[in-house]
């Protein structure tokens, strides 16, 4: 059962004041008549005051209607402003059901607008979308695969959307095999002071790598992302969700592992969430590449061979002293240690954590960075 809404119901004031015209009546001659107060009727004709019962009884007798018309007419007036309301909310609501809208005004991202049409042009130039209504889809090529844009939540495609488009202002080098490899044993040498985090972004850039950091978006959980603008141009994001040394590095070493096997350049993007610290997913219950990637991130940084080695000569007495002369001989900062020894289980994650230095700062003079209360505008990046 449908029913039909009328495309635009009058006030009743207007139709007071048809009545008042035809009979030469001034509001105060209305006034007089009902008995009633000059700003009462005033408030009744422009709609600031509603038609009680009473009122419409009033009403009647002076122009010679019923009071059921005033109170129709009040009721179908009252009803289309409900309609109208609810209209904005709905349509606002499907908004927020695409993406975190609230959050993503505050980041500047989009710019908010009371008006709803506005705001859903803004969130479809967003979504890369013609209207509301479509699917958005980051990477047309990863939908065909396997539809995994489904499988995102609204903040996840949002931050993806974000990334990607700023990823096309951040200049690298044509990658190649032998410039990514080049780059892979320059990071290696960078990996013993905190402080050396901000030669980084220029070693990816010319191992032809796209990199840049934007702050993840709330209930998100994102890590990093790996993912191909073309065949030549391999893009890393990082959140920083964790400002720790070894969650850096991890996460770096994951979506550089990405890279190494092209991993997102023929089927899917390879978005990693919960990737470092006691929310992380177990190693066995991860797909393939994304053990692969966990893999190359812990042997690029301490070799297994190394690693287990110093376990069976110090368990189960990690000494701080100890963690930093086998970080300092193997050639990694002591926070890579601890947190590979913390992901074993070897020790608490509450053990040496002063040693888990924070880096951001250092990261983030050096790259192009959207967050923390820098928002890009994508018109000048």
């Amino acid at each position: 059962m449908t029913s039909s809404v009328p495309a635009e119901v009058f006030a009743p004031g207007d139709f007071i004041k048809e009545e008042l015209d035809a009979r030469g009546w001034t509001q105060i001659d209305l006034a007089d008549i009902l008995g009633r107060g000059e700003r009462t009727v005033s408030e009744i004709i422009t709609g600031k005051r509603s038609i009680t019962p009473t009122t419409a009884s009033l009403l009647a007798d002076a122009f010679g209607t019923s009071a059921e018309l005033w109170i129709n007419l009040e009721g179908a007036y009252q009803l289309a402003q409900v309609h109208t309301s609810g209209d904005v909310v709905s349509r606002r609501a499907r908004l927020y059901q695409k993406i975190p809208l609230r959050e993503i005004i505050r980041r500047g991202w989009i710019e908010h607008s009371d008006n709803i049409d506005v705001m859903e042009e803004r969130t479809s130039e967003f979504l890369h979308i013609s209207d509301v209504d479509e699917s958005p889809i980051v990477f047309p090529h990863a939908a065909r695969k396997r539809s995994a844009n489904n499988d995102l939540s609204p903040s996840q495609m949002a931050w993806l959307f974000r990334a990607k488009d700023l990823a096309h202002a951040v200049h690298a080098e044509k990658f190649t095999k032998t410039r990514f490899e080049s780059g892979l044993r320059r990071l290696k040498e960078v990996m013993l002071h905190a402080e050396s985090i901000r030669l980084v972004p220029s070693i990816l850039a010319e191992a032809g790598i796209r990199f840049l950091i934007v702050e993840h978006l709330s209930k998100s959980k994102i890590d990093g992302v790996c993912f191909w603008l073309n065949k030549q141009s391999p893009v890393i994001v990082l959140s920083i969700r964790y400002d720790r040394i070894d969650w850096f590095w991890h996460t770096l070493l994951h979506e550089l592992g990405h890279v190494k096997h092209k991993d997102g350049l023929d089927n899917d993007v390879s978005l990693d969430v919960n990737l470092v610290g006691e929310g992380a997913q177990k190693f066995e219950q991860k797909p393939m590449i994304e053990r692969r990637a966990d893999k190359f991130a812990c042997e690029f940084s301490i070799p297994d061979a190394e690693l287990q080695s110093f376990v069976a000569r110090v368990k189960p007495l990690y000494s701080h002293a100890k963690i930093q002369e086998f970080a300092n001989r193997i050639g990694v900062h002591a926070g890579i240690v601890v947190g590979q020894l913390q992901h074993m289980q070897e020790i608490d994650w509450s053990h040496s954590r002063k040693m888990l230095v924070k880096v951001r700062n250092n990261v983030t003079s050096t790259v192009l960075t959207d967050g923390w209360g820098s928002t890009l505008s994508l018109s000048n990046t």
